[in-house]
């Protein structure tokens, strides 16, 4: 039995390294985003847009921290229950990344 797992890993493994190995007349590109660094706010700080947006969006959800950027989007730290996120809004409140 340990030797048909191990088998089962060996094969695994090797399909993935081929998997990933580009052929030679293929180029790769690199895609690099640069997120622009968010500096905290109080939960006031954030507008009403943003704050409607987030309880339209996850109703009973608690705004734990709020960051914003010079862009004046928002990335907002939320728990709803048990569960937390990280979600992103622009000042109008629409949502960037959830």
């Amino acid at each position: 039995m340990k030797k048909l797992i191990l088998s089962a890993i060996v094969i695994v493994g090797t399909m993935s390294m081929h998997a990933n190995v580009l052929p030679v007349s293929q180029s790769a590109k690199a895609t690099v985003t640069v997120q622009s660094e968010y500096t905290e706010v109080t939960a006031d700080a954030v507008p009403a847009a943003v704050k409607t947006a987030l309880q339209t969006a996850y109703p009973g959800a608690k705004l734990d921290k709020a960051f914003v950027n010079e862009k004046k989007e928002y990335k907002l730290e939320i728990s709803v229950g048990d569960q937390k996120a990280t979600v992103y809004s622009d000042v109008n409140g629409n949502w960037l990344k959830i």
